[in-house]
């Protein structure tokens, strides 16, 4: 195979492995008789100026082999490339124009989906944690009664969410927008689709709060793109630095470390913000993307509710305000007690699946709101008689973050489940739900090995899946008589087929 190879591999996250891959896929090239104007770009995410260090000089060497001695005229530095579309702004607000995203599908036609969402009232809207606890989690139930929506347990609900009005208010005074002009919208060039999310005519209220990701951490993409589009000199000078290599430090100490926002960043910038055409907002700004939850009900226990578990997502860094998750942040603010509120939100599967045969044990392991797949795993299954449950539950107090546990006791009454729990703050020494797999190692043996039992993990990412891996590999040892090789391949096969699965988070 003749040809020309260009390759360049950015490590983000591992580099031997990432690297591994650019190489061999670089060398077979060249064994399929492919012909490098470059060597292979390896970019080290470990560099102080990170993968951008390796990947510009690459990326400029390779443009002078690709022009050749008769370069074809580039873009000069400094001036902004073509938008993709225009606003083309209308002199009056038209007669019949839906002002939200949402009531252009109030009657979706076929399944519900990211384009066509259900639009489902709210029902309840509670906190379930205690009033002394750290965080604000809300147990959230909608009506889905009619809405065509289909799931099962494992499956998880998608919400779009939508910025808040002192954000959308900020962002128009700074870049000198009126919310309540209309425009619509027309791409430049002929392939080019228009957002399909995005109504026509639309308001610019609109756009800005359910569609602009204004409240997300800009990518360098972003500073090159608003440097271009800046007239005034200083700004101008700071946002070049921050789009180059050698400004990747400044622009992570300045925005990647505290988690500084676009519209923060706008806001520092004045001069530019108040310049920027509109034509270049969806070029400069991502869509605002649709956050996933575990359902945390069975539709076969309640045929016309849906439930989800959302830990309010808040945190401090440097800045003076608060780091807030956009959807957990905007559902919270819902108050059905104050009329009907409705939410644009659709199903589709997750990673968890369940087995049906009525006499397979299930072993789950859900600390916090990882428990939420597994009570609508536990509603669905004793719904339909299969009663070998075994959940592992962990918090921090009994009295302050137990999610569901006089429906937990019920069960347990009823021989439904076997409930472990692990309260990690009432005592000395902390103790995890990994402390009582091991307690109970036996226990999880003979299910596992003699009785063919399915084993769940969920929750955050950090550190509970490798301190409940190592928990199990340990049981597999000492329970099961096997050396580290052995357990290792043990745990490989429950992986390969089915009866361990795992869903976590960050």
């Amino acid at each position: 195979m003749g040809g020309i190879l260009t390759l360049a591999c950015g490590a983000f996250w591992n580099s031997v492995l990432f690297n591994f891959v650019a190489k061999k896929l670089y060398r077979r090239l060249l064994q399929l008789g492919g012909s490098a104007l470059l060597p292979v770009c390896l970019g080290d995410d470990q560099h102080e100026l990170g993968p951008d260090a390796t990947i510009d000089p690459w990326l400029h060497n390779l443009w002078e082999k690709v022009l050749g001695p008769q370069p074809v005229p580039l873009d000069p530095p400094g001036v902004p490339w073509p938008s993709k579309f225009t606003l083309q702004f209308l002199q009056e607000a038209p007669r019949t124009c839906s002002e939200e995203l949402r009531v252009a599908r109030t009657d979706p036609q076929g399944p519900p989906s990211e384009l066509q969402p259900v639009l489902a009232p709210m029902v309840t809207n509670r906190r379930v944690t205690g009033p002394s606890h750290f965080q604000d989690v809300r147990l959230i139930e909608f009506d889905v009664a009619g809405s065509g929506l289909s799931f099962a347990a494992g499956d998880v609900v998608l919400i779009q969410p939508e910025n808040a009005a002192s954000h959308i208010r900020q962002f128009c005074q700074v870049l000198g927008l009126e919310p309540d002009q209309h425009f619509t919208l027309q791409p430049q060039e002929p392939d080019v689709p228009c957002p399909k999310q995005l109504p026509q005519p639309c308001s610019v209220r609109c756009l800005v709060s359910q569609y602009l990701d204004i409240t997300s951490v800009p990518r360098r993409s972003f500073f090159e793109l608003l440097a271009c589009l800046s007239p005034h000199e200083r700004e101008r000078e700071k946002l070049l630095e921050f789009s180059s290599a050698q400004g990747h430090e400044e622009l992570h100490s300045y925005c990647t470390r505290p988690r500084r926002t676009i519209l923060e960043v706008l806001c520092d910038f004045p001069h530019t913000a108040g310049a920027i055409p509109p034509d270049y907002l969806l070029d400069l700004i991502p869509p605002i993307r649709p956050r996933a939850f575990s359902v945390a009900s069975s539709q076969l226990a309640h045929p016309s509710r849906l439930q989800i578990l959302v830990a309010v997502v808040q945190y401090q860094t440097c800045l003076k305000e608060p780091r807030r998750g956009l959807c957990s942040s905007w559902l919270a603010s819902l108050d059905p007690g104050q009329g009907p509120v409705r939410v644009p939100l659709w199903v589709q599967p997750g990673g968890l699946t369940f087995p049906q045969m009525p006499d397979i044990p299930v072993i789950m392991v859900g600390p916090g709101t990882g428990v939420a797949p597994f009570r609508a795993a536990i509603q669905e299954r004793v719904a339909r008689g299969q009663t070998e449950n075994i959940l592992f539950f962990g918090c921090r107090r009994r009295d302050q973050d137990f999610y569901w546990e006089a429906e937990w006791k019920e069960l347990e009454k009823q021989g439904c489940l076997t409930l472990v729990t692990a309260f990690s703050r009432e005592q000395e020494q902390k103790v995890y739900v990994q402390h009582r797999l091991r307690e109970l190692g036996p226990l999880v043996w003979e299910l596992l090995d003699r009785q063919g039992a399915h084993f769940y993990l969920a929750g955050n990412a950090k550190y509970m899946p490798a301190d409940v891996s190592d928990a199990l590999m340990s049981i597999i040892q000492e329970e099961g008589g096997l050396s580290g090789p052995d357990a290792a391949a043990y745990l490989a096969r429950l992986q390969r087929t089915l009866r361990f699965q795992m869903e976590t988070w960050a």
